[in-house]
Protein backbone atom coordinates (compact mmCIF):
# COMPACT_ATOMS: atom_id res chain seq x y z
CA UNK A 1 0.00 0.00 0.00
CA UNK A 2 1.29 3.69 -0.77
CA UNK A 3 1.98 5.77 1.93
CA UNK A 4 0.87 9.26 1.38
CA UNK A 5 2.10 12.63 3.45
CA UNK A 6 -0.57 14.61 5.02
CA UNK A 7 0.18 17.53 2.43
CA UNK A 8 -0.31 14.69 0.01
CA UNK A 9 -3.64 13.55 1.28
CA UNK A 10 -4.88 17.50 1.95
CA UNK A 11 -3.43 17.50 -2.20
CA UNK A 12 -6.13 14.64 -3.06
CA UNK A 13 -9.24 16.31 -1.40
CA UNK A 14 -8.42 19.64 -3.28
CA UNK A 15 -7.64 17.91 -6.54
CA UNK A 16 -11.02 16.13 -5.98
CA UNK A 17 -12.94 19.10 -5.30
CA UNK A 18 -10.99 20.40 -8.34
CA UNK A 19 -12.18 18.23 -10.36
CA UNK A 20 -15.76 18.42 -9.22
CA UNK A 21 -16.55 21.93 -9.42
CA UNK A 22 -15.09 21.56 -13.39
CA UNK A 23 -17.64 18.84 -13.89
CA UNK A 24 -20.35 20.41 -12.16
CA UNK A 25 -19.50 24.14 -13.79
CA UNK A 26 -19.69 22.29 -17.08
CA UNK A 27 -22.89 20.84 -16.29
CA UNK A 28 -24.70 24.37 -15.11
CA UNK A 29 -23.90 25.53 -18.60
CA UNK A 30 -20.54 26.97 -18.04
CA UNK A 31 -20.92 28.36 -15.26
CA UNK A 32 -17.76 30.50 -15.18
CA UNK A 33 -16.89 31.17 -11.09
CA UNK A 34 -17.76 27.37 -10.82
CA UNK A 35 -15.34 26.78 -13.59
CA UNK A 36 -12.41 29.28 -12.22
CA UNK A 37 -12.48 27.28 -8.57
CA UNK A 38 -12.32 24.32 -10.25
CA UNK A 39 -9.54 25.25 -12.01
CA UNK A 40 -7.60 26.78 -9.57
CA UNK A 41 -8.30 23.97 -6.80
CA UNK A 42 -6.49 21.22 -9.49
CA UNK A 43 -3.87 22.96 -9.89
CA UNK A 44 -3.26 23.81 -6.36
CA UNK A 45 -3.99 20.09 -5.58
CA UNK A 46 -1.78 19.08 -8.03
CA UNK A 47 0.97 21.13 -6.66
CA UNK A 48 0.21 19.58 -3.13
CA UNK A 49 0.14 16.18 -4.14
CA UNK A 50 3.41 15.97 -6.06
CA UNK A 51 5.10 18.92 -4.85
CA UNK A 52 6.23 22.90 -6.49
CA UNK A 53 8.91 22.25 -7.57
CA UNK A 54 8.04 18.96 -9.62
CA UNK A 55 5.09 20.25 -10.33
CA UNK A 56 6.43 23.35 -12.33
CA UNK A 57 8.70 21.10 -14.00
CA UNK A 58 6.46 19.19 -15.06
CA UNK A 59 4.46 21.97 -17.12
CA UNK A 60 7.32 23.77 -18.13
CA UNK A 61 9.66 20.85 -20.10
CA UNK A 62 10.70 21.74 -23.03
CA UNK A 63 8.69 19.72 -25.02
CA UNK A 64 5.55 20.58 -23.66
CA UNK A 65 5.50 24.16 -23.67
CA UNK A 66 2.73 23.92 -26.35
CA UNK A 67 0.31 21.85 -23.96
CA UNK A 68 1.15 24.20 -21.11
CA UNK A 69 0.35 27.22 -23.12
CA UNK A 70 -2.58 25.61 -24.20
CA UNK A 71 -3.77 24.38 -20.51
CA UNK A 72 -2.99 27.90 -18.43
CA UNK A 73 -4.19 29.62 -21.54
CA UNK A 74 -7.38 28.02 -20.75
CA UNK A 75 -7.66 28.84 -17.13
CA UNK A 76 -7.06 31.84 -17.80
CA UNK A 77 -9.56 32.79 -19.97
CA UNK A 78 -11.85 30.81 -18.10
CA UNK A 79 -10.78 33.53 -15.32
CA UNK A 80 -11.28 36.35 -17.63
CA UNK A 81 -14.77 35.28 -18.04
CA UNK A 82 -15.23 33.33 -21.65
CA UNK A 83 -15.84 29.85 -19.92
CA UNK A 84 -16.73 27.83 -23.69
CA UNK A 85 -13.41 29.16 -25.10
CA UNK A 86 -11.38 28.65 -22.06
CA UNK A 87 -12.51 25.39 -21.47
CA UNK A 88 -11.93 24.00 -25.00
CA UNK A 89 -8.73 24.90 -24.98
CA UNK A 90 -8.17 23.67 -21.61
CA UNK A 91 -9.62 19.98 -22.77
CA UNK A 92 -7.07 20.41 -25.53
CA UNK A 93 -4.01 20.91 -23.30
CA UNK A 94 -5.19 18.76 -20.95
CA UNK A 95 -4.74 16.01 -23.30
CA UNK A 96 -1.61 16.83 -24.93
CA UNK A 97 -0.25 17.04 -21.28
CA UNK A 98 -1.26 14.29 -19.86
CA UNK A 99 -1.29 11.99 -23.28
CA UNK A 100 1.35 9.79 -22.16
CA UNK A 101 -0.69 8.51 -18.89
CA UNK A 102 -3.47 7.40 -21.14
CA UNK A 103 -1.64 3.51 -21.72
CA UNK A 104 -1.85 3.25 -18.09
CA UNK A 105 -4.81 4.44 -17.47
CA UNK A 106 -6.35 2.54 -20.09
CA UNK A 107 -4.92 -0.98 -18.91
CA UNK A 108 -5.72 -0.17 -15.29
CA UNK A 109 -9.60 0.21 -16.35
CA UNK A 110 -8.84 -3.18 -18.42
CA UNK A 111 -8.47 -4.76 -14.98
CA UNK A 112 -11.62 -3.32 -13.48
CA UNK A 113 -14.58 -6.07 -14.15
CA UNK A 114 -17.25 -4.16 -15.15
CA UNK A 115 -15.43 -1.28 -17.04
CA UNK A 116 -13.10 -4.09 -18.69
CA UNK A 117 -16.10 -5.47 -20.15
CA UNK A 118 -17.36 -2.92 -21.65
CA UNK A 119 -13.81 -1.57 -23.03
CA UNK A 120 -13.51 -4.89 -24.89
CA UNK A 121 -16.71 -4.25 -26.72
CA UNK A 122 -16.44 -4.78 -30.22
CA UNK A 123 -17.12 -0.99 -31.38
CA UNK A 124 -15.37 0.62 -28.42
CA UNK A 125 -12.08 -1.78 -28.19
CA UNK A 126 -10.82 0.01 -31.26
CA UNK A 127 -11.14 3.17 -30.32
CA UNK A 128 -9.42 2.62 -26.44
CA UNK A 129 -6.78 0.06 -28.43
CA UNK A 130 -5.83 3.30 -30.20
CA UNK A 131 -6.19 5.82 -27.44
CA UNK A 132 -3.93 3.32 -25.63
CA UNK A 133 -1.22 2.81 -27.59
CA UNK A 134 -0.53 5.95 -29.03
CA UNK A 135 1.89 8.52 -27.27
CA UNK A 136 1.96 10.78 -30.56
CA UNK A 137 -1.52 11.68 -30.57
CA UNK A 138 -0.89 15.18 -32.04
Amino acid sequence: MISLTDSQKIGMGITGFGVFFLFFGMILFFDKALLAIGNILFVAGLSFVIGLERTFRFFFQKHKMKATSFFLGGVFVVLIGWPMVGMVLEIYGFFLLFRGFFPVVVGFIRRVPILGYLLNLPGISGIVDKVGESNNMV
